[in-house]
């Protein structure tokens, strides 16, 4: 056969290589959006995360719900943080049905976490604590009855501002901003808070997670558009009665000044159940909004030192995996319920209970309220190519739960959002239940559940990252294939 009669089999051949080679392409294309939309609530509505009664009467700083959807190989998901103290079941629904509904992104593809700012609203519907407390009320009742509408709305924009992107990321260590609020005490009990300069403080009960995770999303002109900034400390630096997203609000804007004025952070908490900001050898005060701007101006020092060593994200296919895990309830002895009655019923009185009498009796009140069925809580898990994946877990998590998700994790970065797509509150690890004290008092499951949601998301994280491997196998095979049998074929990436 001559080389005229062969040149259009040549041609046919490279351009079916050709076509294979610019779907790789296309489908490799990461494309991302960002928003930000405001929820401050109205002046007047009761506040969060504390045993007493508090009504908003200022604001130091507005409250946003923060949106970035990326889209890779035809797949979007959505990241959502709050800047509130949960999320509960009910907005999390709520808002996934709306932002299905008015973008097509699968609600399961939306991820919904939380700060756990102490200077926000109450929320509907999370428990007698908060019932005691006001959630009950009109203004508390409407404001979580827009705030699905509200997330969905910064999911929309954020999916309307879709461009093509680059990721980049990279870790950072601090290991003296935060701290594990559990001391062995010289007593042989387990302390929590014991206050500064203790003289009967041993040493910390556990570790704390020091690793500071930073994700950055810039355009195809390398403007930057997002960063997704991952830290395990908890949200009670400022207290009183003016709104404030704590600490994030000083990193979100510190960076917008480092970066560019467009750019939106995304600040997600790590697994800090019993972690905080309070060094207990130091005399310093450390409460109030100026230590809430020390604390995010160093965490934004921590964010541009990671800057130096950002390294390029595979934009390789994004998969996502749910799970419903059901935790046991805590025991409830005979006698307890009725106990618990009382000790509630005297809170606000002159005869107001102790401290930790008080958090039990609504956490038994709350799981007697069950009636003995487990606690359903989801765990999802994102991962976008070979490098990246983020965690949701349902609740206040001790630390030493999040250090074994990431210690199995196969992905090199491994980002961690507590309390969300729900919460239940307070998930100790096993070894701290003999121990006792306040997160193991207030907590509404039994010793055990946590580990099992360490089980759930590394098996999740295993399979995400076996899926990619497995496709990216295919995709060599599929090359092969195209070019001997002449027609290209396409590559699976994931769900939709």
């Amino acid at each position: 056969m001559t080389s005229q009669k062969l040149r259009p089999i040549y041609t046919v051949v490279a351009q079916l290589i050709c076509l294979v080679f610019i779907q790789g392409i296309a489908q490799a294309q990461l494309r991302a959006g960002a928003s930000v939309v405001k929820i401050t609530p109205q002046a007047g509505v009761p506040m969060a995360g504390y045993y007493f009664t508090r009504l908003a009467d200022g604001v130091h700083d507005d409250l946003f719900a923060k949106a970035l959807v990326l889209e890779s190989g035809g797949t979007k998901v959505a990241l959502v943080t709050l800047d509130l103290i949960s999320t509960t079941r009910d907005i999390t629904e709520a808002a996934r049905r709306e932002t299905e509904r008015i973008t097509g992104i699968p609600g399961r593809n939306v991820m919904i976490s939380a700060t756990h700012a102490h200077t926000g609203p109450l929320l509907a519907n999370r428990g007698g604590r908060d019932d005691a407390l006001g959630s009950s009320a009109e203004s508390v009742r409407k404001y979580s009855d827009e705030l699905a509408h509200k997330i969905a709305q910064a999911v929309e924009i954020a999916n309307s501002r879709l461009a093509p992107a680059k990721l980049s990321a990279g870790k950072g260590r601090d290991e003296h901003l935060s701290f594990n609020r559990r001391f062995y005490m010289k007593d042989g009990t387990v302390g929590w808070n014991p206050g500064k300069l203790n003289p009967n403080i041993v040493k910390p009960a556990g570790p704390i997670d020091p690793e500071v995770g930073a994700l950055f999303v810039e355009s195809a002109a390398n403007t930057p558009v997002a960063a997704y900034v991952n830290f395990a400390m908890h949200l009670d630096t400022v207290g009183g009665t003016r709104i404030s997203a704590d600490y994030p609000y000083t990193l979100s804007r510190l960076l917008s000044e480092a970066k560019t004025p467009d750019m939106v952070t995304l600040f997600a908490n790590g697994c800090c159940g019993n972690i905080n900001h309070i060094d207990v050898g130091w005399t310093d005060k450390q409460h109030g909004n100026d230590e809430a701007a020390r604390i995010g101006t160093i965490l934004t020092a921590d964010v541009l030192q990671i800057c130096r060593q950002l390294m390029p994200v595979d934009s390789g296919p994004l998969r996502i995996s749910s799970e419903m895990v059901k935790l046991p309830l805590p025991a409830l002895a005979s006698g307890d319920v009725e106990k618990a009655r009382v000790s509630a019923g005297r809170v606000g009185t002159k005869s107001e209970p102790k401290f930790l009498e008080i958090v039990n009796a609504f956490k038994v009140l709350d799981v007697a309220e069950r009636n003995g069925r487990p606690q359903e809580v989801e765990v999802q898990v994102i991962a976008l190519g070979d490098d990246v994946a983020w965690v949701s877990l349902p609740g206040e998590i001790f630390v030493e739960l999040g250090l074994a998700i990431k210690k199995a994790s196969p992905f090199k970065y491994t980002y961690i959002a507590e309390l969300a797509n729900g919460s239940i509150g307070y998930i100790p690890d096993s070894r701290a239940y003999p121990q006792g004290n306040y997160e193991v008092i207030s907590a509404r499951c039994a010793r055990g559940s946590g580990e099992m949601l360490v089980k759930s998301a590394a098996r999740m994280l295993r399979e995400l990252k076996g899926k990619n491997q497995s496709a990216a196998r295919g995709s060599g095979d599929n090359m092969r294939d195209s070019s001997s049998a002449g027609a290209p074929s396409k590559i699976k990436s994931g769900a939709k």
